[in-house]
């Protein structure tokens, strides 16, 4: 088993995140992650990536999603995909597991619509049932982060097996948006797949979540969040590198998906999409909040 580290100190806290990207699940999963540590913030701001998020709180706190639709304590709960940023608020100490998951496949994972959870944070037991405590159960009795993964990924894979499978041409088309970072017309998409407009957007809102052109958006919209967390150049080259008009385009579209300017987000980012929120808010306001 093959897992990156990477241990992260600065004003913003002192974590160490893992990461583990199983071969056997490929195409479902893109990566199980795993984060411990502190964070001196109490909110943090989670930008739209254009995947399903699944997440098992097995620290002693809950979360509590501050800005967003769905549950408002958090603790194991998946996202659909989501078009606006989550803004959660938790605990300094923090211990939790992630399953980030192509949104083609968490369609079979669920064997539920996607749209039903697109853009909401809903409790993993009211989307799935007991299942979801077995899965909590097992990863709280784990003696290790590599068992963590094990336990998550042997779930994982026992509830695609079960289920039936995304529409071909939906998947095809989610990975032709997904390979070209974006950067693909969705007039030429529907032709190659052979379906009408009103057909690919009906099946697309149903096994991905958004039609298929907000779905591109999102796609190069994560593009230039890992161009800018990769520090890949100015923001002008990045706008164009990311198939942008100029950069006050990208700007826009930008505090529209982010909420917050590309100047902002860099002052204040985590590694993988996060900010940290209200940066001037106290831990001792937060944590006052969550014990009420």
């Amino acid at each position: 088993m093959r897992i990156g580290t990477l241990r992260h100190e600065s004003p913003l806290g002192c974590w160490t995140r893992r990461d583990w990207r199983p071969e056997h699940l490929a195409g479902v999963v893109d990566h199980f992650w795993f984060s411990e540590g502190v964070v001196t913030h109490p909110r943090e701001r989670i930008l739209p990536n254009g995947m399903v998020e699944l997440i098992v709180n097995l620290g002693e706190e809950p979360y509590r999603l501050v800005e967003g639709a769905g549950s408002d304590i958090l603790t194991s709960c998946l996202s659909g995909v989501q078009s606006a940023p989550l803004v959660i608020e938790g605990p300094a100490r923090h211990t939790v597991l992630g399953v980030r998951l192509h949104p083609a496949r968490a369609y079979a994972l669920l064997a539920r619509p996607m749209r039903e959870v697109s853009g909401l944070t809903a409790d993993l037991l009211d989307l799935v049932g007991p299942s979801a405590s077995e899965l909590t159960g097992r990863c709280h009795d784990a003696a290790s982060v590599p068992e963590i993964f094990r336990v998550a990924a042997r779930w994982v894979a026992e509830r695609v097996a079960r289920a039936p499978g995304v529409d071909p041409s939906i998947a095809w088309a989610a990975a032709r948006i997904e390979g070209t970072g974006g950067a693909v017309s969705i007039t030429e998409l529907r032709q190659q797949a052979g379906l009408s407009k009103a057909r690919l957007t009906t099946l697309f809102r149903e096994q991905i979540g958004v039609a298929p052109k907000l779905y591109a958006r999102i796609v190069r919209f994560r593009r230039v969040l890992a161009m800018l967390d990769a520090e890949a150049g100015p923001l002008a080259a990045i706008a164009l590198d990311a198939g942008y008009y100029d950069q006050p385009h990208m700007n826009a579209e930008f505090r529209e998906l982010a909420g917050v300017a590309p100047r902002d987000f860099l002052a204040t980012r985590y590694p993988g999409g996060v900010t940290a929120a209200d940066p001037s808010a106290s831990r001792g306001d937060a944590e006052d909040r969550l014990a009420g």
